[in-house]
């Protein structure tokens, strides 16, 4: 697995595809109840790393392409 901003646009592994999906969903539902409570700093930095992790996530790529 390689990771690097040039692999941006690659295709991501689908482990690393469940782990963004998964942290940019834990990420919008802090998010949520942050604003519910009235915590708008946990919002935006929950929202943050929702998003970081994300970006990150999709700059892995396989050695090899994926054999479909």
């Amino acid at each position: 697995m390689k990771f690097g901003f040039q692999h941006y646009y690659k295709p991501t592994p689908p482990k690393m595809r469940k782990i963004g999906d998964t942290l940019l969903g834990i990420a919008a539902y802090i998010t949520a109840q942050a604003i519910t409570s009235n915590h708008p700093v946990i919002a935006y930095i929950a929202l943050g790393i929702g998003i970081a992790g994300k970006v990150l996530t999709n700059m892995f790529t396989d050695d090899e392409p994926a054999k479909v």
